[in-house]
Formats: structure tokens, C-alpha cells, sequence
């Protein structure tokens, strides 16, 4: 069964920085594309990045230029390098496949931005 485990949130003032990590199990991780996707509160769950398993990247607009996703295929790992976080980029952070997401999520990291 495919598993997934975001870390590395937390709490951290405007302009600050955050690396999350997730780590998948029970799959073969190195042929999916991989997503960040958060969700506010009061919000539906958004993509903010991707990449494929060949390494491509995309962005969504509101974070680009900030964010960069990376992946460790040996280590089943993808993460989330987020810079000049700002209060609006405060949601529960989550990994799942790309395009299509799988059925299981994981619980999730929370990330907030607040002085």
C-alpha cells in the first residue's frame, strides 16, 4: 500500500524559508511524477509544484520564482525548497502523484507564515 509522509513544516516569519520533505513507500517511486499541493483553511486543495520523473518542473504563478521542488529517487524522497514565504503561503502541505493523485494522502505539514 502506497504511503506518504510530509515533513518539515512549521512556524516562520514573512520572508523566511522551509524545506519540506516526503517520503513514499509501497510504490515504485521513481516512475511517478510527483506534486506539492497545499490547502488553506476555508480553501480547496491546490497544486503548487510538480516534477516529473525525468526531473521536469512546474510551478504554480503565485509561488514561482519561490519555490523549487527537487527529488532523491535512491532515497523515495521528493521536497519542497519554499524562500520569501509570505502569510498567504500558510496551508497544510501534502504529497501525492501528478498528475492524478493517488487515493491515499498523507496527514500532511503544516506551514505557517505569521510575524
Amino acid at each position: 500500500q502506497v504511503q506518504f509522509v510530509e515533513s518539515g513544516g512549521g512556524l516562520v516569519q514573512p520572508g523566511g524559508s522551509l524545506r519540506l520533505s516526503c517520503a513514499a513507500s509501497g510504490t515504485i517511486f521513481s516512475i511517478y511524477a510527483m506534486g506539492w499541493y497545499r490547502q488553506a483553511p476555508g480553501k480547496q486543495r491546490e497544486l503548487v509544484a510538480a516534477i516529473t520523473s525525468g526531473g521536469s518542473t512546474n510551478y504554480a504563478e503565485s509561488v514561482k520564482g519561490r519555490f523549487t521542488i527537487s527529488r532523491d529517487n535512491a532515497k523515495n524522497t521528493v521536497y519542497l525548497r519554499m524562500n520569501s514565504l509570505k502569510p498567504e503561503d500558510t496551508a497544510v502541505y501534502y504529497c501525492n502523484a501528478w498528475p492524478g493523485t493517488l487515493e491515499v494522502w498523507g496527514q500532511g505539514t503544516l506551514v505557517t507564515v505569521s510575524s
